[in-house]
């Protein structure tokens, strides 16, 4: 059992927050408000001057010009907002976000997506969720300390990305730039949930995410008149490949984070599914992990998973195909590489005469490891939230921009101050909307989580 897992049981008792100001509710409702209506999405502009937006919040707190750098990439932008500690030896800590949001249709929606609204305890719009919610409490936060005249003795920088639902151009381009860094905090993962009464469930500290990789393979074949089937029709091959792909199953894999996960999760859990939580993170119980991957929401978090998301094949209807492709998307368990993935891929597929590519430029990175540092400040910060909540170690399924951070060798965190239903989480969907009513605790919850950190 590591120290992180000892904190997060209790074992180890979590510090108590710094005294802590009184949180700037309107400010912060404002600066989301705000970023909603800057239409951040992929080719429209915006990002810059969203950018801009953030800089001028943080100008009016006390931050000087030279604190502040807004890098155009493009057509978006990466910010940076620089508090330099008193003491320069120790390296800094980032705090990340992203500005971009997803693309939304006004006819798909109740309401204009670019037009927020506070309705019914909720605001309204595209990016409240993901990810201008916690990209606000960071930004008030920020605020907030500078006016209250607080002085961090390690450096805090504010990194905010402009593409990272899309290229990542721009977080690749912040990871090498601050790649000297003690660690960093993202408010783009992790987070809170609550249950359909709005009473708090858990939390979840995000130290793990998987490599996501999207494979191609392409079958090819001289062709012909449809009257003359060949034995080498790319359109049957590719329907094999594709079944041996369903039925391939990688081998299980743990870590220290998700055996923490799974120890705390397993009572909670309950029955078969639980006691065979309990038995894959004790020995990695390969039965176990069968008993676990029956279910969608767990299969992710023993092995690496790949799976067939389109397909193209044929040129005419009255001929035999001369080409077919299959393109697979693959989520790879921290640490494994992707060349190891693809090398598996190819053995499954066992067609000799298949073509596999690698589509894009994934980047591979470790689960960061369970700091007690890290843990007792984001605990303390949470249950003074909320008592007694638990806390647990999380590991996602998709990627943030703490992947290339993390690639880099910088210890990453999802600690995102958002709690929410399950029945309200439309990120990426219509009508995405978050909760007005946390936004206090948010912010004291990220006043805690700094002043433990970077004093």
């Amino acid at each position: 059992m590591g120290i992180g897992l000892l904190a997060l049981t209790g074992s180890v008792a979590a510090a108590a927050p710094a005294a802590l100001a009184a949180p700037d509710i309107a400010l912060a409702k404002a600066v989301l408000m705000k970023s909603v209506a800057f239409r951040t999405v992929e080719g429209a502009g915006e990002v810059p001057k969203l950018a801009a937006y953030y800089a001028s919040v943080l100008k009016d707190a006390g931050f000087a010009d030279k604190d502040i750098e807004i890098t155009p990439i493009g057509e978006t932008a990466t910010f940076a907002a620089t508090w330099r500690g008193t003491d320069p030896a120790l390296k800094p800590l980032l705090m990340i976000g992203h500005m971009d949001v997803v693309a939304a249709n006004r006819a798909d929606w109740t309401r204009d997506p670019f037009v927020p609204v506070e309705e019914n305890g909720y605001i309204f719009g595209r990016g409240t969720e993901d990810n201008k919610y916690d990209v606000a409490m960071m930004v008030t936060t920020l605020a907030g300390l500078k006016k209250e005249g607080w002085k961090p003795r390690r450096t805090i920088i504010l990194l905010l990305s402009g593409d990272e639902e899309t290229d990542m151009r721009t977080t690749r381009a912040l990871a090498v730039k601050y790649k000297d860094a003690e660690l960093l905090l993202n408010g783009d993962g992790g987070g809170g949930l609550l249950d359909e009464e709005g009473k708090p469930v858990l939390y979840q500290l995000q130290a793990g995410e998987k490599t996501y990789a999207d494979f191609q393979i392409g079958f090819t074949d001289p062709g012909g008149h449809s009257s003359a089937p060949t034995p080498g029709n790319p359109i049957y091959r590719m329907a094999k490949a594709i079944d041996r792909i369903a039925a391939y199953k990688f081998a299980p894999m743990r870590n220290e984070l998700t055996e923490a996960s799974m120890r705390l999760s397993a009572d909670r859990i309950g029955g078969d599914m639980g006691a065979a939580m309990k038995r894959f993170a004790e020995t990695g119980d390969k039965d176990a992990a069968e008993i676990l991957s029956t279910r969608p929401e767990f299969v992710g978090q023993v092995r690496t998973t790949c799976v067939a998301t389109m397909a193209q094949a044929g040129h005419a209807l009255n001929a035999l195909p001369q080409s077919a492709k299959v393109s697979v998307n693959c989520r790879i368990f921290p640490g494994v590489g992707v060349d190891a993935v693809k090398a598996e891929l190819v053995k499954a597929v066992n067609d000799p005469g298949a073509t596999f590519t690698t589509l894009g430029d994934p980047v591979a990175s470790d689960a960061s490891p369970l700091r007690a540092d890290v843990v007792k400040a984001v605990t303390a910060a949470v249950t003074a939230r909320y008592p007694g909540i638990p806390v647990m170690p999380s590991m996602s399924a998709g990627a943030t921009d703490s992947l290339h951070f993390r690639a880099l060798g910088v210890p990453s965190y999802g600690v995102g101050s958002l709690f929410m239903r399950a029945e309200d989480g439309f990120a990426h969907g219509l009508n995405e909307r978050a909760p007005v009513g946390g936004i206090p605790s948010a912010l004291r919850q990220w006043e805690s989580v700094l002043k433990a950190l970077a004093k």
